[in-house]
């Protein structure tokens, strides 16, 4: 079903790259990403089941000798795939060689995070098709198929299921259940001429269209680990079913933190880690106080507050055992605050606004909800994050930029400046200026524009400035540098660094975010010795 969604998929994007397009590829992603999460957490719990079963005969323990290689085979496989991601992500969005903040971009009041070159298509044909990588990847892909079919045994090893001496098909039947596959024929009937799979998988694609692709090689990957896995579980002759163990007293409080006058409400039940456990043989009581339970088996305690602070409780639980007539008792501990009303507002990071970059804010009212709480701002603009929290940004200095908040029964404000970010500190490598030998000073690519003690995520850029060497008994030298990294005519000075010389970076010139001119850092000075 999600291959056939993704194929009327990819026919819509040929009429009308829209944003509801993409919002569609993302949702069939995303639900591939949260199958294969699920599928991998199942995974997990099955091999100590394997090793419990292998423990009642002694030939049984091959099958927990394949335990890690199982995994590190499914870890190689998830790795090469993400690697491929990894490279088109970087490629298709601000190619620097690793994948950070500025192959994505934040769109909508929720400042959701998008690939940067989700529409770009050029990557993506470029690596997986022209460069080779796609069809790399289809082969790879029945490479693991093999190589997990491997797992099984090529013979029967159980003499009590080998009556005949005969070989089995353990390792044919295994590769069945893999369902690592690929349709070669598909592309071949397309009328685009397409010359192979990959063209046709990948050629002219874009990006964000391409990554419900690489999750559904990832979730194939993690269920050829769980086919695998529960091929040796059948083998040591145990189950996946999960045990009732242990039992965990809950309490789920409508609100955790109430005002003055207000009561105190929660529900109060027991808790397994798996199945439905019967209500027989159990009591709840809160303080010594004995609760009635429900049908569902959940008992309800309330109490009044009368007195700020934090208020704890104790909760027990006794459960009985029908057959043994055993009981035993779970105990817990909560706690719950009580205050009055009240609106806080602060910054988090500090009291100051800097121009340039999001400023993130807390406001909280408490007692009221959220969505009663209206926030707005003088001299900036504010906006409400998905999280509850707020952020702020800036375009010009100001020493009484206003936040004001409303809620039911109250308002407030609070007034904060707004700074242009600091001036950068130039450097090379660390250093300031002083001296530096003259191998390393060669190996510097150029001026960096260091923010220190900034708390934010802000990052400067270099503009130019000009070199002079000054070497002894030697006229100067001088060349101008457009941007902080190297040029070829500094790199010949550079180049030429003896000891004795001296070299002044002067003119230092840079731009910041939110900047509107450039800013002048100043000059370094360095001795080679």
């Amino acid at each position: 079903m999600i291959n056939i969604m993704y194929l009327v998929l990819t026919a819509l994007l040929a009429l009308n790259v829209s944003a509801e397009i993409f919002n569609a590829f993302d949702m069939v992603d995303e639900g591939l990403r949260s199958a294969t999460a699920t599928l991998d957490e199942s995974n997990s719990r099955l091999p100590k089941l394997i090793e419990t079963g292998a423990k009642k005969k002694k030939y049984l323990e091959t099958y927990v000798d394949r335990l890690d290689a199982v995994a590190a085979l499914s870890d190689e496989a998830t790795d090469y795939i993400d690697d491929i991601v990894k490279v088109l992500i970087d490629e298709s969005g601000t190619p620097d060689g690793e994948v950070d903040d500025l192959d994505y971009v934040f769109v909508g009041d929720n400042n959701k995070r998008e690939l940067k070159g989700k529409k770009n298509y050029d990557g993506t044909t470029r690596i997986m098709v022209d460069a080779g990588k796609g069809m790399e990847l289809k082969d790879k892909m029945f490479e693991f198929k093999k190589r997990f079919a491997l797992f099984a045994d090529s013979t029967e090893l159980n003499p009590s299921h080998d009556d005949f001496g005969k070989p089995v098909t353990d390792r044919v039947d295994l590769e069945a259940l893999i369902p690592i596959a690929i349709d070669e024929e598909a592309w071949k009937l397309s009328p685009n001429k397409k010359k192979d799979w990959a063209d046709f998988t990948f050629g002219h694609m874009p990006l964000g269209a391409t990554m419900p692709i690489f999750s559904k090689f990832k979730n194939d990957i993690i269920a050829s680990e769980a086919a695998v896995l529960n091929y040796l579980a059948k083998k040591v002759g145990t189950t996946t079913d999960v045990v009732l163990e242990e039992f965990t007293v809950v309490s789920a409080p409508k609100k955790s933190y109430i005002i003055k006058g207000e009561k105190f409400e929660t529900d109060v039940f027991l808790s397994a880690s798996a199945g439905k456990q019967s209500r027989t043989g159990i009591s709840i009581s809160v303080g010594g106080q004995r609760l009635t339970a429900n049908e569902n088996g959940v008992a309800k305690f309330t109490r009044t507050a009368n007195t700020v602070g934090i208020k704890k409780y104790s909760a027990v639980i006794t459960v009985t055992n029908p057959a043994t007539g055993e009981s035993k008792d779970y105990r817990s501990d909560f706690e719950y605050e009580v205050g009055e009303r009240s609106v806080a507002i602060s910054a988090s990071k500090m009291n100051v606004f800097y121009i340039g970059v999001d400023n993130p804010v807390e406001v909280s009212a408490a007692g009221v909800a959220s969505n009663k709480v209206k926030v707005s701002m003088d001299g900036g603009t504010i906006k409400r994050n998905s999280d509850g929290t707020y952020t702020v940004t800036a375009t010009k200095p100001s020493k009484n930029a206003k936040i004001n908040v409303s809620a039911p029964g109250m308002t407030a404000s609070k007034v904060f400046r707004i700074k242009k970010i600091p001036d950068p500190v130039p450097k090379l490598s660390d250093k300031r200026g002083g001296v530096m030998s003259p191998g390393a000073f060669k190996a510097q690519p150029g001026v960096l524009p260091v923010l220190e003690n900034f708390d934010f995520e802000a990052r400067c850029k270099i503009l130019g400035f000009r070199l002079v060497r000054v070497a002894p008994r030697s006229d100067a030298e001088v060349n101008s540098n457009n941007g902080g990294k190297y040029n070829a005519g500094s790199k010949a000075l550079t180049g030429k660094a003896r000891p004795g010389d001296r070299f002044f970076f002067e003119n230092i010139k840079c731009k910041c975010p939110g900047d509107i001119g450039p800013r002048d850092l100043g000059g370094m000075n360095f001795i080679i010795r």
